[in-house]
């Protein structure tokens, strides 16, 4: 899960999904200017983790943030803090 959180373009895939509510996967790599193999791969990885989740509309998929997990994740890392 950690492991997900610990890259850059992960990073910032996140933060564009939370500005646009969702996204597609084609406006998501045109904006990051990024290949659709790649954006796809770290996709993959962000919505195995949980971060992410997915919504199919005809041919496109649309991502959207996992508020939840996020929340989730966040309460176990105060409460490691916390200790």
């Amino acid at each position: 899960v950690f492991r997900a959180l610990n890259h850059k373009l992960r990073q910032q895939m996140l933060k564009l999904i939370d500005q646009k509510g969702k996204i597609s996967v084609i406006d998501l790599f045109c904006t990051l200017r990024l290949e659709q193999s790649v954006a796809s791969q770290h996709l993959g990885i962000l919505r195995r983790a949980g971060f992410v989740s997915t919504e199919r509309a005809g041919k496109f998929v649309y991502y959207s943030i996992n508020a939840a997990r996020i929340s989730e994740v966040n309460k176990f890392v105060a409460d490691i803090n916390s200790r």
